[in-house]
């Protein structure tokens, strides 16, 4: 597997204000990023945000923007800038030229965490194959630190043959993934195919949400819980029981914006897992002031790897976090996501979900119980049409 060196320094985080996301999106999003490069060992200490119609096609930033941020990480000592996008590979080219320092965008910290967070063959496998995809294209960039390290002069001519030499290599080593993938695939299918007869709920949602908290919760297992970023990559099968109707569990990798389409790609057994669930749970952070986002965020990507049309019963999770300042009764203005009480959520948009929402605290098991009946009943009804004949249940 590729080793990215961990990020134990501190950076400046650079977003942009474009006609598709306003400067509120612009702050979550590098609310986001703050939280990945945290994850992946780093501390932010500023954040740049410049308002342009589209990225420049050079630089991401203008010109102006860039020299701001040169004389800011020059007077701080920060070696790295960290871009809320991905970047082409002459964008990190030209990025690096100008500003002298590392230069990583949103899909590296991405790749990062997922390389430290994968413990099964399986997963580091996907992950390495995401990786060479898309260290692919760059390493044209990546010769250009060589021949600086080197010298340069007389270098230049073998470089070029260096870089088709290790582009070779690279395409060599991802059509022996892919093949390696697809053997795993069959596995999983074998894997799938053998299981009782039993109905498969997937646990599904936005990173950090509390997929595992609510899967050790039901089936009083061990799963890795943390109030990090992908916490969980490795796809946990468990068989949970209610009264006396038992089904398969599955948790899975959580969704995020602008997850690298190298990533869903090589994560496709995985998400199998997902489309093939005859129940998805999705799982939501109501306390998390873009929840909304966040569901839009999974249900896109359900579409995208074709699942989008499975019974889905929303989990409003974290309902203990949620937090709302009460609003004046002389106060005419329009209802904000601050000053709705959770109480006024529910008889929102949410009310008219396919299913009874459930409102619930994993860690502080509230509304537990009513949770639980309610999973009861979903998944005895589907119980009863997809296996008719098996009396062992009634």
């Amino acid at each position: 597997m590729i080793e990215i060196t961990h990020i134990t320094e501190t950076a400046v985080l650079v977003g942009l204000i474009t006609f598709r996301q306003d400067e509120a999106r612009v702050h979550e999003t590098l609310d986001e990023l703050e939280f990945l490069f945290e994850t992946a060992g780093g501390t932010a200490v500023k954040r740049f945000i410049q308002k342009l119609e589209k990225p420049d096609t050079r630089t991401f930033v203008g010109s102006g923007k860039l020299e701001e941020i040169k004389a800011f990480i020059t007077v701080e000592k920060v070696g790295t800038v960290v871009f809320d996008d991905e970047l082409s590979p002459s964008q990190l080219r030209n990025i690096e030229k100008e500003l002298e320092c590392k230069v990583l965008d949103r899909t590296t910290l991405i790749l990062d965490i997922f390389a430290r967070r994968a413990r099964t063959a399986t997963a580091r496998t996907q992950v390495e194959l995401a990786q060479y995809q898309y260290l692919l294209p760059r390493l044209s960039r990546m010769w250009t630190h060589l021949e600086k390290q080197r010298g340069g002069i007389g270098m230049r001519g073998p470089g070029e043959k260096e870089i088709e030499t290790d582009r070779r290599i690279i395409r060599d080593k991802i059509a022996l993934l892919k093949e390696k993938l697809k053997d795993i695939d069959k596995q999983k299918i074998t894997q799938r195919s053998g299981r009782e007869r039993l109905v498969r709920v997937a646990l599904i949602g936005y990173t950090n949400v509390g997929k595992s908290t609510l899967m050790n919760l039901l089936s009083k297992s061990d799963v890795f819980a943390e109030n990090k970023l992908f916490a969980t990559l490795d796809t946990t099968v468990r068989k949970v029981v209610i009264e006396n109707l038992p089904f398969l569990l599955t948790d899975t990798v959580g969704f995020i914006r602008k997850l690298p389409h190298g990533l869903v790609e090589s994560f496709k057994s995985t998400l199998d897992e997902v489309r093939e669930a005859d129940l998805l749970m999705h799982v939501v952070d109501i306390s998390h002031p873009g929840f909304e986002d966040q569901i839009e965020v999974v249900n896109q990507t359900l579409a995208e790897i074709k699942a989008g049309d499975k019974p889905v019963m929303m989990v409003f999770n974290k309902v203990d976090a949620y937090t709302s300042v009460e609003k004046d009764e002389t106060d005419l203005s329009p209802s904000t996501r601050e000053n709705v009480t959770l109480e006024e959520l529910k008889r929102t948009w949410i009310a008219r979900v396919n299913s009874p929402a459930q409102f619930i605290s994993a860690t502080k098991k509230l509304h537990f119980e009513e949770f639980k009946e309610a999973l009861y009943k979903t998944v005895h009804d589907i119980h009863i049409v997809r296996y008719p004949y098996n009396k062992l249940l009634y």
